[in-house]
This record gives structure tokens, C-alpha cells and sequence, in this order.
């Protein structure tokens, strides 16, 4: 397939087409790679002949599944399909590979036996590489006794294909999961287009995976509205997207924005993040109560009309009164409209007031009229006497370098306390030179749409959402203040002093508080001896949160060592050293004063590491980076000091302690935080 669009001309009818006719080829054919050792397809699927009565068949599925063409029992009773990563056909046009979003490819992930969805088989393949290993089948259906019946050798077990495929060793960026995509996080990916869904996923369950896989299956289902109008993922850290980087093209999509906050915010303004802010400054910076101090500061620029507006237009001079643009300026600063827009349609009402008395005059007047008066000299002085043109960027500039001036906007809103943690002890010589931070690019892109709409986008897909400012929040709910969004976090792992306490009242800063919370409470990565050690911690940091449970055990998934003081190098060295030694990834997490003597002890023993995102078989973490990455082999050095290092230093333990998906290994010679066993 890809070789015939590689033979493809692009022949437009004029240069311009035929260059955007070169660019869709060239898309298209990247989309169609093959990615090494990653088979195109992963189980099979075979329709019974004659379905049962009862059984709801795809035909039905399909009514579920907004976006794609409904189809009926029977154009595919009978029939055998292979499910893959992506569409391919032979030649002939004759389908080889079923893509998995299309609906034939539901009963996949959702048939069971009291639902066989009209199937009569299912198959699941296991590789290794690019190498069929094994096959796996359950059959549906009745038996002579007219019970259920299903082929695997342990019913009620998870399928051994789909467990080795959890379990296999990881190197490098996250890979995708759609061979192992489970009901519940099906029902997830395939939600509509137009639903702004919010999950609650303990570690392990594959949140982050139903993010992105929800991202490709919008742009199967909804393509032309999705494209047409975007769809970014947003996650916490460049550590985190270089993790991730690679699961949309594996599965076709190479065109999708994956971003973090910052980035988002930051691309729209000629500021540039050259600072920090103390946790103080920072939490009032991201709270909602802000944006009414910006809406204060903006609005007060609005001054009210001290002399008439007089116009000279031939022999005769054509006069509005200041009491009459006092009017006009009260009824658009109480429409609701945005602050660049109403100073745009004072200009047209003053101007429209003038021509309805020109033409009580008796004089001719047409659009070319209007717009000349609009764009007449006393027009618009009187407009930027009255309605001057704000800048967002200087907005937030003259609030945070003078007190006197953020005392004005947010007198009865913020105390003085919170004022004088916001307000730069020495105010830059100007807006090119201020030591911008993060939270202040938010509060600038506030600002630029109190002036100016923000466009919205299809989509939005937020990871570790528990994480984010009300600010934040606002920021991105603009981007998808017509389109949806789904928010991806879990509550136990917020480890920022802003950290939502509730999903209602995150969903509510976002702009989408009518959104339901689903659930994942199954761990399918994380190993029950691993997530239940991690778990004692709940009761301390969610105790409103139940414990996952994991669909895997391994009873030598954990292994505390207690060591002696000075004998932490050389035990972390040794840990490192016997890990290496198994197949897949390892990582040493630590606080992140710690890091730097850790590597020091690595360097000394001559153990080989990399830093997060780069491509190395073992991996020295700080603790602040380690949110939503995952190894098969954690070292966990020095809980207490985790703890230690921070306010919320328990939910970052937590973290920590669920990066593992086989091993965790917890080194520590200072004794472990109260909540956890020994």
C-alpha cells in the first residue's frame, strides 16, 4: 500500500495544488510505514454463521459507536476478520487487516460469553519481534447441553496471550496497548466525539494508554471534524511526551500536537519564561480568583466620554454628544462581549448614530460611508480616549510590578498578604525584561482573552490533571470551550500545592462541570504485591479513594533492603548491577536533592545510566520527573527522604512507588514513612 502511494504523481491543475497534493502523499506515506518487529494484526475474529436469539451482534454495537457507518448481522455472519493496528487490503481492494476502531473490530474487546456479540470465535496471536508465537482461541456459543461455552483452558482467567503481552520487557518510549485493550477502557476510547469524559485511574489501570488511544480513535471516527478543527494532547513534562512519542504513529496518526501546558500558553505570546516563582507566588498566581482581578484591571481602562464627538463632513459638522456615547460605552461594557470586540463595535455604533442623522439630513450614505466615518480621525480619537487598546502582556506587566496598581484591581479579592507574595520585589524596566514565570504566561493568556476570543479546538487530552492550577484549567477549558476534552489523572498522585481536591471542582474550572467521572480500578501493569504495598499510603493521602486491584501477582515483584548509611552507593550500585541483568528497562528513583550524589556512587562503581527520555537501559529519575513514566524494574532509594523533601511528599512516595510494571526493589537506611510496612 505504501508503495503505491509512493508511485503516485502529484499532478494539480497550478503549483499551489499540486504542492498541497505532494504534502498529503508524503503524509500518507508516512502513516503507512511499517514499524519494525510490530505485527499488523493481533487476533482474529469470526462471525457465526446463524446468531443466536439474543445476541446483540455488531449490527447493534455499532448503533453504539457515534461516527462510523452502522452495518447489520448480516454482512458479516459467516465471515473471518483479522484485527490490527491499522487497514491494510491486498492489491484487489480485498480488506486483509480490520483496523481496530472500526466497529466490525468491537466484539474484540467487549464479547464475553453471556455476550457473544455474534461471534462464534475469538483469537488472540502472541509475537515475539515480529515472530507468531502462540495462538489463543475462545469459542462462543452453546454446547449440546445448551450451556455457555468458551475455549479457554481456565474460564474465568485472564487470557495468557494478553497477560505475556502486559508483561513484556520494555525498552525505550511507551508502546501502544491496543492488543490488550480492556471493556472498561474500550467503553473510554470509544466515547463521543462531543463527550468530555473525565478519569479517575489508579496506577497501572492505562489511563494515559486510553488517552491517546481515545485521540486515534477521534481521528478515525470523526476525521474530518477532528482535523479540521485539532486535537493536542497535553501532558506535565517533556519527560512525559518523549515516553509517550511514539504511540499515535504506531498506530497511524502522525499528525497529532502533543504539548504541555506551558508550551500551550507560551506559543501566543512574545514573553518568555525566565524565572521561577516561590510556592506562595505560585499558588496565588493559580487561583481562579485571578481572572477576576485581570477582568478588573482590563475594564477600568474604560474611561468614561468627557466632550462630544464632532465631525466635519463637507459644509456641515455632525456632533454626538458625550451623554449619548456614555450610552453606547454602558450598554457594550454589560453585553458580555469580549474587550477588544465591544471597543471594535464602539467605533461602528458612534459611526451609526452620525449616518442615521446624515440621512435625516437627506443625504446618501451606503456601507463606504459608514466605514469612512468609522475610520474618521475624531472617531477614532474619542475611542482610544475611551476605550484605549489593551495589551495583555503589559496588562499583567503593570499588575505584578506595581503594588498600588494590583491593589486596585484586586483590593477585596486577594489579601494583602496574597498580594504582596505576587508583586516582584523590584519591578523590570519593562515587559522585555521581567523574569517571566509559568504561572505568569497563564495569567497572560487570561488576559488575551478577556481581549480576544481564544479559538477552540475538537479536543483536548489532558494527562495527570490532578496536577493543574484553576488557572491552568482555565487556560485549556478556552481550547475546547466548543469541542470536549478528556481529562486523564488520578487524585492520590497530585503532588503540586494547587493540586485539585476534587474532580467536580476541576471539571468546573475547566469550563465542563455537566462531565462524568469514570473509574478504572483494575491495575493491568502494576503487580498486586507492588500496588497493595503502595496502597498503604491511601489512607493518608485519598482516603476517599479505594485501593486498585491488579489482574497480575508476582510474589517476587518487591523486595525492601534495609542497608547501612555509608553502605548506600555501593547497595544501589549492586541493585542496578542485578537488575541490568534481567530483560527490559530500569530506573532509580530518588528525591531530587539526592540525584546528584546518587550519580556520583553510579559513576564510582562504573554502572552506565541516562537521564528521563533519553534512550538508555538504565535511568536515574528524580522524583519531580516521574509522574507517568513506567519500568520494568524500579529502585526506589530513601522513601523518607521523598517524603521529606516536600509539603505533599507522601502522594510524591506514591508515585514513585507505582512506576514498576515486574520489579520493585525499595533501598533505604532511614526508616520507612509510618504509613508503609517494613
Amino acid at each position: 500500500m505504501r508503495e503505491d502511494v509512493l508511485g503516485l504523481r502529484a499532478l494539480g491543475g497550478d503549483p499551489v495544488s499540486e504542492e498541497y497534493l505532494k504534502a498529503a502523499l508524503y503524509h500518507r506515506a508516512e502513516a503507512l510505514k511499517d514499524i519494525p518487529d510490530t505485527p499488523l494484526f493481533f487476533g482474529r475474529l469470526d462471525y457465526a454463521e446463524n446468531p443466536e436469539p439474543g445476541n446483540s451482534g455488531p449490527g447493534k454495537a455499532s448503533t453504539e459507536l457515534p461516527g462510523t457507518e452502522p452495518f447489520t448481522d448480516d454482512g458479516v455472519a459467516g465471515h473471518s476478520f483479522h484485527i490490527g493496528r491499522r487497514h491494510v487490503h491486498a492489491p484487489d481492494g480485498t480488506p486483509a487487516v480490520i483496523d481496530w476502531r472500526a466497529p466490525v473490530s468491537v466484539p474484540f474487546y467487549r464479547a464475553s460469553t453471556a455476550d457473544p456479540m455474534s461471534l462464534a470465535l475469538r483469537r488472540r496471536f502472541g509475537f515475539s519481534g515480529g515472530e507468531l508465537t502462540a495462538y489463543e482461541d475462545e469459542i462462543f456459543g452453546t454446547g449440546a447441553d445448551g450451556q455457555p461455552r468458551s475455549a479457554p483452558k481456565n474460564p474465568g482467567q485472564p487470557s495468557r496471550i494478553l497477560i505475556e503481552e502486559i508483561e513484556r520487557p520494555r525498552s525505550g518510549p511507551m508502546r501502544d496497548i491496543v492488543a490488550t485493550i480492556q471493556p472498561d477502557q474500550d467503553d473510554i476510547v470509544r466515547a463521543e466525539a462531543a463527550t468530555t469524559v473525565c478519569v479517575q485511574g489508579a496506577p497501572g489501570t492505562g489511563k494515559t494508554a486510553v488517552g491517546l488511544h481515545r485521540v486515534a480513535y477521534l481521528l478515525y471516527a470523526y476525521r474530518e471534524q477532528v482535523r479540521r478543527r485539532g486535537v493536542v494532547m497535553v501532558g506535565p513534562n517533556q519527560a512525559f511526551l518523549s515516553y509517550i512519542r511514539n504511540v499515535l504513529p504506531a498506530l497511524g496518526e502522525i499528525d497529532v500536537t502533543q504539548t504541555t501546558v506551558g508550551e500551550l500558553v507560551g506559543a501566543d505570546t512574545t514573553a518568555k519564561v525566565r524565572g521561577a516563582d516561590d510556592e506562595a507566588a505560585a499558588v496565588v498566581k493559580g487561583d481562579a480568583r485571578m481572572a477576576e482581578v485581570l477582568r478588573r484591571a482590563l475594564w477600568a481602562s474604560v474611561a468614561k466620554p468627557s466632550a462630544a464627538v464632532v465631525l466635519p463632513r463637507g459644509t456641515r459638522r455632525w456632533r454626538v454628544a458625550a451623554w449619548e456615547i456614555e450610552e453606547l460605552v454602558h450598554e457594550l461594557r454589560h453585553r458580555g462581549i469580549r474587550y477588544g470586540a465591544a471597543r471594535e463595535m464602539l467605533e461602528h455604533r458612534i459611526a451609526h448614530v452620525i449616518l442615521t442623522r446624515m440621512e435625516a439630513a437627506g443625504e446618501a450614505c451606503d456601507d463606504r460611508t459608514h466605514e469612512a466615518v468609522r475610520r474618521s480621525r475624531p472617531v477614532r480619537a474619542a475611542v482610544d480616549a475611551i476605550w484605549p487598546k489593551a495589551d495583555p502582556v503589559r496588562l499583567v506587566f503593570r499588575l505584578l510590578s506595581s503594588a498600588q496598581a494590583l491593589a486596585a484591581a484586586a483590593g477585596d479579592v486577594l489579601t494583602e498578604a496574597e498580594q504582596a507574595a505576587v508583586i516582584w520585589p523590584t519591578a523590570p524596566r519593562g515587559p522585555g525584561s521581567a523574569r517571566w514565570s509559568p504561572a505568569d504566561l497563564v495569567l497572560i493568556d487570561e488576559a488575551r482573552d478577556l481581549i480576544t476570543r481564544t479559538p477552540s479546538l475538537a479536543h483536548v487530552v489532558v494527562d495527570e490533571a490532578q496536577d493543574l492550577s484553576p488557572m491552568e484549567c482555565r487556560a485549556l477549558g478556552r481550547r475546547c470551550s466548543t469541542g470536549a476534552a478528556t481529562v486523564l489523572g488520578d487524585l492520590a498522585q497530585g503532588t503540586t500545592p494547587w493540586s485539585a481536591p476534587s474532580w467536580t471542582s476541576l471539571l468546573s474550572h475547566l469550563g465542563k462541570p455537566e462531565a462524568g467521572v469514570r473509574e478504572l480500578t483494575v491495575g493491568y501493569r502494576v503487580p498486586r504485591q507492588i500496588l497493595d504495598y503502595a496502597s498503604a499510603l491511601l489512607p493518608v493521602i485519598a482516603p476517599e479513594l479505594r485501593p486498585a486491584s491488579s489482574l497480575r501477582a508476582d510474589p517476587g515483584a518487591l523486595d525492601l533492603v534495609r542497608v547501612p548509611a555509608d553502605g548506600l552507593g555501593p547497595a544501589l550500585a549492586q541493585a542496578c548491577q542485578r537488575a541490568g541483568a534481567r530483560p527490559g528497562s530500569v530506573a532509580v528513583i530518588a528525591a531530587d536533592p539526592q540525584v546528584t550524589a546518587l550519580g556520583r556512587a553510579l559513576d564510582g562503581a562504573g554502572v552506565a545510566y541516562g537521564a528521563p527520555g533519553e534512550d538508555a537501559a538504565l535511568t536515574l529519575v528524580p522524583v519531580t520527573l516521574a509522574k507517568g513514566l513506567e519500568y520494568d524494574h524500579v529502585i526506589v532509594v530513601e522513601p523518607a527522604r521523598i517524603v521529606g523533601a516536600e509539603a505533599r511528599g507522601l502522594q510524591r512516595l506514591y508515585v514513585a512507588l507505582t512506576r514498576a510494571v515486574s520489579r520493585l526493589t525499595v533501598l533505604y537506611s532511614e526508616p520507612l514513612p509510618a504509613p508503609l510496612p517494613s
